[in-house]
């Protein structure tokens, strides 16, 4: 994060917003939904008066084989969140705003969904937090460090971490705890084989 970008505020009221945009509809997956989302990213491309490719585009085409609805409607969501105009005069190079509409989506996607996104204010400051970082931005009124702790303390990846990590430690736990009752086991029969 170089660089201030719009107010937190700003995003989170338009991301909250987004219940009530008709874009945000459900993607078009072979017969199911009706948005085009290669059709919304290559508007969004165009709002920033930046270039993308066929070979990218399709990448947001339903016709591909791997992708998925829950990170469609995420770039649905990402693609009405940058449009906002006093986010959208910070996006100005095409490589930063492609990795962050390829790889954002379906990172939170495996945490989280566009319903959670939309009504938890935690997920909202997560997803709002995380497309400024991913633009080298971070909130206005905010320090760098101040930004990235917020974000990582909302971090729906960190928390999973975390929980995997605790997880691990108590099963090792009990594999010590088990294996010195056996040893003392051992040691108490040794003992009474002597007596």
């Amino acid at each position: 994060m170089v660089r201030a970008g719009p107010a937190l505020e700003l995003l989170l009221r338009r991301i909250a917003e987004a219940d009530h945009v008709r874009s945000l509809a459900e993607p078009k997956l072979g017969a199911h939904g009706f948005v085009q989302v290669d059709a919304v990213v290559a508007d969004l491309f165009d709002y920033a008066e930046l270039s993308i490719d066929l070979a990218q585009l399709r990448e947001f085409s339903s016709e591909q084989a791997d992708v998925r609805r829950k990170p469609l409607q995420l770039v649905l969501l990402l693609c009405w969140l940058l449009a906002e105009p006093s986010l959208r005069r910070f996006i100005t190079q095409a490589g930063p705003l492609l990795d962050l509409l390829r790889n954002v989506p379906v990172e939170l996607s495996h945490y989280t969904t566009l319903e959670q996104i939309i009504r938890d204010a935690d997920r909202r400051e997560e997803f709002a937090r995380l497309c400024l970082s991913r633009l080298d931005l971070f909130p206005l009124g905010e320090h760098r460090h101040q930004a990235a702790d917020r974000l990582t303390s909302l971090s729906s990846a960190e928390r999973q971490r975390l929980v995997q990590a605790a997880k691990a430690s108590e099963l090792r736990a009990r594999e010590l705890r088990e294996a010195a009752a056996r040893k003392a086991a051992e040691e108490a029969a040794d003992k009474m084989g002597r007596e």
